[in-house]
């Protein structure tokens, strides 16, 4: 799994009405929830930090007022801001033969799913990142995960997907899912994580 992909789960809602605010959401699958800062545009000062989930502040005036909102009960213009949201990222881990960029037996289905969720999302944006098991020097590990992100990346490309819309890159053996000393074989680590958004 990419360990940098995070879910804030904050959602800010202008309205066109006078009054302008924010509402506050929980995070997607269980995220913690982020944060808005509200910023005075004249003095640059900070006029409120709204921190707490379920939460509508209004800013549009000289004082931020805060309350608690229940999300089963938001309007059905807020509803509909939230639902026109895109769906939160999906990431799919492939994994290699060793020394090599042949998927293993069994990827056949993660392949197809992983291109079945790119095909559903029209402008998706997808990010290819290769890895190696600790076995062989960093400099071989580093071309061979460069490698492997690449094939994926022409798999996807031949089945449909647009170039533009996709970058591969390796980590060689920095990034192990599961950490091992030099010169190990760990099949986990051979892989290539892929990030659909």
């Amino acid at each position: 799994m990419i360990r940098a992909s995070v879910a804030l789960g904050a959602l800010a809602l202008l309205t066109a009405c006078a009054t302008q605010s924010v509402l506050l959401l929980d995070g997607e699958n269980g995220a913690k929830t982020g944060a808005v800062a509200v910023i005075d545009e004249k003095s640059g000062e900070d006029r409120a930090l709204i921190d707490q989930a379920n939460t509508r502040a209004n800013v549009g005036g000289s004082t931020v007022r805060q309350r608690a909102v229940d999300p089963t009960k938001l309007s059905e213009q807020d509803r509909a801001l939230i639902d026109g949201l895109p769906p939160p990222p999906r990431s799919f881990t492939l994994y290699f033969a060793e020394d090599s960029t042949d998927l293993v037996s069994g990827s056949d289905a993660t392949l197809n799913e992983l291109f079945a969720e790119v095909a559903r999302r029209p402008g998706a944006d997808v990010l290819i990142i290769g890895h190696t098991d600790r076995l062989g020097s960093q400099e071989d590990n580093d071309r061979l995960s460069l490698d492997r992100a690449r094939h994926i990346r022409e798999t996807l490309i031949t089945r449909g997907l647009d170039p533009t819309s996709t970058r591969a890159s390796g980590r060689g053996e920095r990034d192990p899912l599961i950490p091992t000393a030099d010169e190990t074989r760990e099949p986990m680590n051979r892989r290539v994580e892929v990030l659909v958004r």
